[in-house]
């Protein structure tokens, strides 16, 4: 039962509270599903085929960064993954599969194109010993951390 809400001039007036922000919703869906399908964007590169980013995971141990990038549904050779002694980039392209179809299909939110991410490293690595591995849709890099980054636990004697 919706709440009522005393209005002297009307008598009592009916209060929905959440239809004014369920109208926005709605409104804000079709605006960004209108602004997508018209593909504006900039330049050369459509917004619609940026809108897909790699989800990351990273993990810092002593010695090493570890880096996971979830990136299902490509091949190897069609990633490309950068290093820096700060930041990891990784950008690749997502080739759509050519299917026509009769009937059946009326929207599709798979995401076909470029992509391009990069992470920035909460500490500095050494670029020429990482390890990367890609499996079940998963990028997996080991970036060993440089010797001046690792911490080193020294005992301090008080006098």
């Amino acid at each position: 039962m919706p709440i009522m809400r005393y209005d002297p001039l009307n008598d009592i007036a009916r209060w929905e509270p959440f239809r004014g922000i369920e109208r926005l919703h709605r409104e804000m869906n079709h605006l960004f599903d209108r602004f997508l399908s018209e593909g504006h964007g900039d330049g050369d590169r459509d917004l619609k085929s940026l809108s897909f980013m790699p989800s990351a995971e990273l993990e810092e141990t002593d010695d090493a960064i570890h880096l996971k990038l979830e990136i299902p549904g490509m091949e190897a050779k069609d990633l490309d993954v950068q290093v820096t002694e700060s930041s990891v980039l990784v950008r690749g392209e997502r080739k759509s599969e050519s299917k026509h179809e009769e009937k059946g299909l009326v929207r599709s939110e798979f995401h076909y194109g470029q992509f391009e991410r990069t992470i920035p490293l909460p500490a500095r690595i050494q670029t020429d010993n990482v390890q990367a591995d890609y499996k079940n849709g998963m990028v997996h890099l080991t970036l060993p951390k440089l010797e001046s980054e690792q911490q080193k636990v020294v005992k301090v004697d008080i006098h």
